[in-house]
């Protein structure tokens, strides 16, 4: 069973194709990365998905529900790249007008912030969060509504180690609860904890599979000889 199913859609921006018939198909209850250099596409292609980016051609489906249907509004949950939250605002605030836009409750707000750990901090004005507390308050928003689907745009960019490690733990908790996780990133060992990748390149897909898959078709040992390979253009 799929949670996402994208089948031939190209993006056209004054005539130049951004996505060109891609496809791809995204499992329940799995982490699925988008891995590739900049420009390739990533980007646009998680936006059609939300339902935030016109479609040229082809068909996006979300848990069976056309990509942007207000039936998806509480079962998908969206964190772009860089943390999207006010700055002027504190944790708390933030959360809070999310969750009214939402309509999700006091008990969400509290749900999500204990679930990221951000209790403790609520007050804290988002200006003068660290990085990585950023990244956790615009992850607490996106979990409002107890989404199915959780998609990501580089989530974890910009971040040491210690906090990337923490939140692929949390992301593999998720994904173990039921939760379906969409994600794009150009970090290798990231990549590697995905249950399934797609290369893109150019605004198409250029393979698709587990780690094994893509290592044997590549005749590569390691992902980030795949990945230079692939986005050189080599095969």
């Amino acid at each position: 069973m799929c949670a996402i199913s994208v089948s031939e859609v190209t993006v056209k921006k004054k005539s130049v194709e951004i996505l060109r018939e891609v496809s791809l198909q995204v499992p329940k209850q799995s982490i699925y990365g988008l891995i590739g250099p900049s420009g390739s596409g990533k980007t646009t292609l998680i936006r059609a998905i939300v339902g935030l980016q016109r479609i040229d051609s082809g068909n996006i489906k979300v848990l069976d529900q056309p990509a942007g249907s207000k039936t998806l509004r509480r079962k998908l949950g969206y964190m772009t790249q860089g943390a999207s939250c006010y700055e002027d605002l504190t944790v708390l605030e933030n959360v809070k007008y999310f969750s009214s836009i939402l309509g999700s409750g006091v008990y969400d707000v509290g749900r999500v912030l204990k679930v990221v750990e951000l209790e403790g901090i609520e007050n804290r004005l988002v200006s003068k969060c660290s990085g990585g507390e950023k990244a956790r308050v615009a992850l607490a928003c996106s979990l409002l509504g107890n989404p199915k689907v959780l998609i990501m745009d580089e989530p974890t960019v910009g971040l040491d180690p210690l906090l990337r490690m923490e939140l692929w733990s949390f992301f593999k908790k998720l994904a173990s609860e039921g939760v379906t996780i969409l994600l794009s990133s150009h970090v290798m060992d990231e990549a590697e904890k995905c249950d399934q990748l797609s290369f893109m390149r150019d605004g198409h897909i250029l393979i698709s599979g587990d780690v094994e898959i893509i290592l044997k078709s590549t005749a590569t040992e390691h992902l980030e000889s795949a990945f230079l390979k692939l986005s050189m253009g080599s095969r």
